[in-house]
């Protein structure tokens, strides 16, 4: 952060760790869905192929590592629009 940060009047600092408490909440949630409730789902996503493997497996090995990879760049880029909406950006 920035050494004028703590210039910042304290409502901006709210709205501004509001909307990032905000944004981090829903990163894990998706993540959560990703890493726990997918896996949970294998036996019925199974009967579904795609590309030729059982939707399950696809999700599990394939689906999840690229949910992951987009939520980090996804919260990455929201983060800094939250930063530079404040004035806290670098």
């Amino acid at each position: 952060m920035s050494a004028d940060y703590r210039e910042i009047p304290q409502d901006v600092r709210d709205r501004y760790w509001a909307k990032t408490r905000n944004l981090t909440v829903v990163i894990l949630v998706l993540w959560f869905i990703f890493s726990i409730v997918v896996p949970l789902m294998v036996r019925p996503l199974n009967e579904i192929t795609f590309m030729g493997f059982p939707l399950g497996f696809y999700m599990t090995c394939q689906g999840s590592l690229i949910a992951f990879v987009l939520l980090v760049f996804f919260q990455n880029w929201r983060q800094d629009q939250i930063d530079d909406e404040f004035g806290v950006g670098d």
